[in-house]
């Protein structure tokens, strides 16, 4: 009797179109968890102490923001999108819950620490990565999908900034801390360097009829090469290793160069029209912005912070939104389209990080009102995605076919 109540209990919950497939958990975790966080960031800048997390509340914004939302994110559009690669099942039902649980907890023990010992901390918010990549390198190695055989590393690194950005508190290395954190915020970029060069193109050419640029297998290498050269550089600066910021700026700004080459070969001009388009070509286009006020930050000229947040807010928080509008919908069998106020909620994105980089730079007396006006139209963009998205992403699909 226990074993047949243990079997119908573990098919219930493989059964919950919630658990289907990793985006649905994860995008709507990803969103409500930044909204949550960034207003506990937003009363502390504003004097107000709502919380006395693990390592402190400057530490915790910067590690919960990749990886607590973003790690989410990638997690879910990664073990989404490799059942489309390798034609394999991905992670569903319980494991998927199991998944979901780990990044719970490492999002609640970070936010509460309980007064556990900090190797504790690490190994359980540290856990989440390497699974998600040992379940990647699975389905990507049984099916011999080499070409996304590049996912595995990343993730493996970027679970290597993690562990970093946690000995930095134990060790009480703030220059680590940082350091973890820069080589967590490039490995996301290259993320989006990857993934944006195979759909936004295809995306644009389909849905506006175009015919679609073929890619130039140098211009595709060298952006490639110099955006995982800027990596492996800061992960060389994180390792304790001498590398000059004359080095590191000549490959930023290569990377720079070469992303915003490659982008403009995709038509981005022609998407006005469609903000599920626009909103991806203008977050890419924030990847080589970035890396240009990276280099400016290492001649001198602005702070490293300015260009982190570009990427960040512009890049990967633009991106990720327009990514997560489109794969809901794809994924639960929608029509694509853009729904009512997802446009307005892009713009204010791209509006957060004009305000939180490139403003900032120019009229830095501003800095506490830009600080707060980019939180605010941060949580009011991913408000309006799970206003839009809660429901559909907990229903099945509307075709009755399983995903």
């Amino acid at each position: 009797m226990p074993t047949n109540a243990f079997s119908r209990g573990a098919a219930t919950i493989t059964q919950l179109p919630l658990l289907r497939l990793a985006f649905r958990p994860f995008f709507l975790l990803a969103a409500l968890f930044s909204i949550v966080s960034l207003l506990v960031w937003l009363a502390f800048w504003h004097g107000h102490v709502l919380l006395r997390p693990y390592g402190g509340l400057v530490f915790w914004h910067q590690h919960e923001m990749l990886f607590g939302f973003a790690a989410a994110v990638v997690a879910g559009f990664l073990l989404t999108a490799v059942r489309n690669w390798t034609g394999l099942s991905s992670l569903s039902g319980g494991p998927l819950l199991g998944l979901v649980v780990l990044w719970l907890m490492g999002r609640g023990l970070m936010a509460f620490p309980l007064g556990l010992p900090a190797w504790l901390l690490l190994v359980i918010d540290g856990a989440f990565l390497p699974v998600v990549a040992v379940v990647m390198a699975r389905l990507v190695i049984t099916a011999r999908r080499w070409r996304n055989v590049i996912f595995i590393p990343t993730l493996l690194l970027f679970g290597l900034a993690d562990l970093a950005m946690h000995l930095g508190v134990m060790k009480g290395d703030a220059v680590l801390i940082r350091q973890a954190a820069y080589l967590a915020v490039l490995l996301i970029s290259l993320v989006m360097v990857i993934v944006g060069g195979r759909v936004i193109a295809m995306f644009t050419a389909n849905r506006l009829g175009l015919s679609r640029a073929e890619p130039v297998f140098l211009l595709e290498s060298v952006t490639l090469m110099s955006t995982a050269g800027a990596v492996l550089l800061q992960l060389a600066i994180m390792l304790g290793m001498s590398v000059s910021n004359a080095l590191l700026g000549a490959v930023m700004l290569i990377a720079a160069l070469a992303n915003f080459v490659r982008m403009a070969r995709w038509g981005g001009l022609r998407s006005w029209r469609e903000p599920l388009l626009w909103g991806l070509h203008a977050s890419y286009a924030c990847i080589p912005l970035g890396l240009f006020l990276w280099v400016l930050a290492l001649m001198g000229v602005m702070r490293v912070d300015l260009a982190v947040h570009a990427l960040t807010i512009g890049g990967m928080g633009t991106m990720m939104l327009a990514m997560m509008a489109r794969v809901s919908l794809g994924h639960t069998a929608r029509p694509i389209r853009t729904l009512p106020g997802v446009g307005g909620a892009l713009g204010m994105m791209l509006i957060a990080a004009l305000v939180r980089a490139p403003v900032l730079a120019l009229f830095p007396q501003v800095t506490h009102w830009m600080y707060t006006l980019s939180i605010i139209l941060w949580c009011l963009a991913y408000a309006v995605f799970l206003a839009h998205y809660t429901w559909p992403l907990m229903q099945a699909r509307i075709d009755g076919q399983d995903g």
